[in-house]
C-alpha cells in the first residue's frame, strides 16, 4: 500500500511537470517579409530579453511594416528598421526611430547571420544605447563590432540568401537604389 501510495504521487509530481514542459517549448521567430522573400530570426530572449522583447513588441504594433533596408555595405552589412524610410526622402534614413534607446546586452559575437541593434556612436552615446528600431544583418562574421558595444539579439535561421541577394543590389554609397520594403515584420510561433 505504501510502495502504490509513493508510486502515485510520484506519478503526480512528474505528469504535470512534463506537461508544462511541453507547453515551454514553443517558440517566437520574428518573421520579415519581403518582395523578395522571407528572412526569419531566432531572437536570443534568455541573453537579451530587453531588446528581444522590443522587437517583438514592434512586431505586434506594425512599427517595422513598410520600412526598408536603407543602408547596404557589402561583405559588412544590410541595416533597416527606420520609420523615417517609409517616405521618398532618401536623406533622413538612419536618423529616425521610437523615440526611445535600449541599455546595451553585450557578449554574442557578431558571426554571418547575426542580428544586432543599430546605435549612435560613443561621442553621443557613451552608454552604448540601443536605437530602439534600427537592426543590422551580418554579412560575415565581424569580431572587432564585438569589442564596440553593439548588441545582438538575434540569429538569422531563414532566408539568409535573400540577405546576400539584398547586399547584392546596387548602391549608391550606402543607400540601396531600390530599396527592398519590409511588407510586414510579424511574430510566428512554433513548436
Amino acid at each position: 500500500m505504501k510502495t502504490i501510495f509513493c508510486v502515485l504521487l510520484a506519478l503526480s509530481i512528474l505528469i504535470p511537470t512534463a506537461y508544462s514542459q511541453d507547453s515551454e517549448t514553443k517558440e517566437e521567430l520574428l518573421v520579415i517579409e519581403t518582395e523578395i522573400g522571407n528572412i526569419i530570426i531566432d531572437l536570443n530572449e534568455e541573453e537579451t530579453p530587453l531588446h528581444s522583447d522590443n522587437f517583438k513588441k514592434l512586431a505586434r504594433e506594425g512599427f517595422l511594416d513598410s520600412t526598408t533596408f536603407h543602408r547596404v555595405v557589402p561583405g559588412f552589412v544590410i541595416q533597416g528598421g527606420d520609420p523615417l524610410s517609409k517616405d521618398n526622402d532618401l536623406k533622413n534614413d538612419g536618423r529616425g526611430g521610437p523615440g526611445y534607446t535600449i541599455p546595451a546586452e553585450l557578449g554574442i559575437p557578431h558571426l554571418r547571420g547575426s542580428v544586432g541593434a543599430a546605435r549612435q556612436g560613443d561621442a553621443v552615446n557613451p552608454e552604448k544605447r540601443s536605437n530602439g528600431s534600427q537592426f543590422y544583418i551580418c554579412l560575415n562574421p565581424q569580431p572587432r563590432l564585438d569589442m564596440m558595444g553593439y548588441t545582438i539579439f538575434g540569429q538569422v535561421v531563414e532566408g539568409m540568401e535573400i540577405v546576400d541577394e539584398i547586399a547584392s543590389m546596387p548602391v549608391e554609397g550606402q543607400s540601396p537604389v531600390n530599396p527592398v520594403i519590409m511588407k510586414r515584420v510579424y511574430i510566428k510561433t512554433v513548436e
